[in-house]
């Protein structure tokens, strides 16, 4: 038996590099189409340009392709011509070239049928290199606003966690949109936890793929007393524990109070020596900003509060939001000058 798992050890290795050398294959094929689609869509740009070509031309240009090379796909007429606004939308962005070639072309669709600006564009091309995202992940992540959501977000969080990382901060949001859970309403606190255990993926989506889920009603021993975490994860970039409370009213100050005791048996009984400080997030239904902010201003713990919504927030809710944003930046700036 001890034979048999030492050649079980020794064959994983190469199932990993078989794995591995597969995977760059594809990445490499990816990324040679990425190029081409650059390619003909710069050549289609410029004779539309210079020589007046239209989406006449364009379909003559499809047939002939299709014509010619039988074999192959992905020349249609409608794709050519996205072929021709992908060139044109990054042209004069040379910096994004290299992102552009590490996603693939059904997400390059999505992200330009989808966003408006070149931010919210390279905002998109971005998370999705960083988190790896499925076309459908990426689609959930657009519908939800994501972007609109990161930059309108108030995240109040209280000085320890910037002093985690650079990253810290940037890996949690001030708002969660939980609309895949499907909760009644009214609902319980045991409702939430135990939908969300059930919706794991989805949840694992919103939140970041970086977070492994450890366990729900995660037990913790102190003295003769047992208290129990609603979730607690491990984050992989942040190399730290993160416990989630669930709370589905308002957020209230003496709340805190609990979170930095668990936070603290954590550290003392659970944190591995090279890990880095448990973070605590108390998730709630609501919250009050000029609370919030009272309330971690002092806090020694790496904490902050976040709130959930059942509900998926229209985008042109969250884009009229973004708009009155950037209005209040330009006439503080004015004020400056």
């Amino acid at each position: 038996m001890k034979i048999i798992k030492s050649f079980d050890s020794q064959f994983a290795e190469v199932v990993q590099l078989i794995k591995k050398a597969r995977f760059n294959a594809l990445r490499s094929v990816n990324q040679e189409l990425i190029r081409l689609y650059w390619q003909v869509g710069c050549y289609i740009s410029d004779r539309v340009e210079k020589e007046e070509w239209g989406k006449g031309v364009v379909a003559k240009l499809s047939v002939h392709l299709q014509k010619t090379m039988p074999d192959s796909t992905g020349y249609s007429a409608q794709n050519l011509w996205r072929m021709k606004q992908f060139y044109e939308a990054y042209r004069k962005y040379p910096k994004l070239s290299t992102l552009l070639r590490e996603l693939g072309w059904s997400n390059h669709l999505h992200i330009l049928s989808k966003s408006k600006t070149i931010e919210e564009k390279e905002f998109y091309i971005c998370l999705a290199v960083k988190e790896r995202y499925s076309v459908r992940e990426l689609e959930r992540q657009i519908d939800s606003g994501y972007y609109e959501r990161a930059m309108i977000s108030k995240k109040k969080v209280s000085p320890l966690v910037t002093q985690l990382s650079r990253d810290a901060v940037d890996a949690f949001k001030d708002t969660y949109v939980l609309d895949f859970l499907n909760l009644p309403e009214p609902h319980s606190e045991s409702d939430l936890q135990k939908s969300i255990v059930s919706h794991l993926k989805e949840f694992i989506l919103e939140f970041g793929k970086d977070f492994a889920f450890i366990g729900q009603e995660y037990r913790l021993q102190v003295g003769k007393n047992d208290y129990f975490i609603d979730l607690l994860f491990f984050h992989r970039g942040l190399r730290c524990l993160v416990m989630i409370e669930l709370k589905i009213d308002d957020f209230k100050p003496e709340y805190l109070g609990m979170l930095n005791f668990y936070l603290e048996a954590l550290d003392r009984d659970v944190r591995k020596p090279e890990e880095n400080p448990s973070v605590g997030i108390i998730l709630c239904k609501s919250k009050d900003e000029e609370v919030v902010e009272y309330t971690l201003s002092r806090n020694l713990s790496p904490a902050l509060v976040s709130e959930y919504k059942t509900k998926l927030i229209p985008k042109k809710v969250l884009q009229k939001k973004l708009h009155e944003y950037y209005l209040l930046g330009e006439a503080e700036k004015e004020k400056e000058n």
